[in-house]
């Protein structure tokens, strides 16, 4: 088990002293160095023996840590072959960004295909939230987002008619909010909930997940510097590939 790039091992260690528990710390070790890339994806782990001795650690220890990763999605085992990694999860902060943004930040390789873009009659959902009336026209962009050339989110988005251009070719080859800065919209607040369910048949295949396999969804309702509702968006997210990351303060 090596860095990626190099013939050198992973500088993994455990603290003996510490309250948390030895497998854990393993664990911990294992998913950065997944997440940093220094384990990149298709990578085989290793000697579970070979590394429970390096370490001093017992193979039982060295087993649990790694199925914790097993359960997370980051690797898996593979009969004949041993345990590889698969991926890391996307994990995106709490704010008002755009996926693809978000993606290319974290070094992941953003890619977009879009399945759809088109006027529809807005239902009564969509039609409460862009403040139109229900049955009116609105745009509908649907599109597939990738991260390192595998499937993660499921976007859905509604946008008032005229707000800006929405060519297949600048969709997937940008942001949707991107677009919407460089046409002149300042993107103000947004209004948003999370939440999860099961996958339906034609979210599964787009997905590359099992039908019925745990998704994350989230809609968003945003606004621009006057108050003016610019999308509402309904996405789901594959719930092994991402994660919402939150940052909570104490009141005193």
């Amino acid at each position: 088990m090596t860095e990626r790039g190099t013939d050198q091992p992973l500088p993994l260690s455990v603290d003996r002293t510490s309250p948390v528990p030895l497998y854990f710390q393993l664990a911990q070790q294992l998913e950065a160095a997944v997440e940093q890339g220094r384990l990149a994806p298709g990578t085989l782990l290793g000697n579970e023996i070979e590394l429970a001795a390096r370490l001093g650690l017992s193979r039982p220890t060295v087993r649990q840590a790694i199925q914790s990763l097993v359960d997370k999605g980051l690797m898996v085992r593979r009969r004949g072959v041993g345990t590889q990694i698969v991926h890391s999860k996307v994990r995106r902060p709490l704010e008002l960004s755009s996926l693809y943004d978000d993606l290319e930040a974290a070094g992941q390789r953003p890619a977009t295909r879009v399945l759809r873009t088109t006027l529809e009659p807005a239902g009564a959902e969509v039609a409460a939230a862009l403040g139109v009336a229900e049955g009116s026209e609105v745009h509908l962009v649907e599109r597939l987002r990738y991260a390192d050339d595998e499937p993660v989110a499921l976007l859905r988005n509604h946008l008032p008619p005229g707000l800006l251009a929405l060519g297949t070719e600048q969709l997937e080859a940008t942001g949707l909010y991107r677009m919407m800065r460089l046409s002149g919209i300042t993107l103000h607040s947004a209004r948003q909930s999370i939440g999860a369910r099961a996958a339906t048949a034609r979210e599964a295949a787009e997905l590359h997940e099992a039908t019925g396999a745990p998704l994350l969804t989230m809609e968003r309702t945003t606004f621009d510097d006057t108050g003016r509702t610019v999308e509402f968006g309904s996405h789901v997210y594959r719930a092994a590939r991402y994660a919402f990351e939150f940052q909570l303060l104490v009141r005193s």
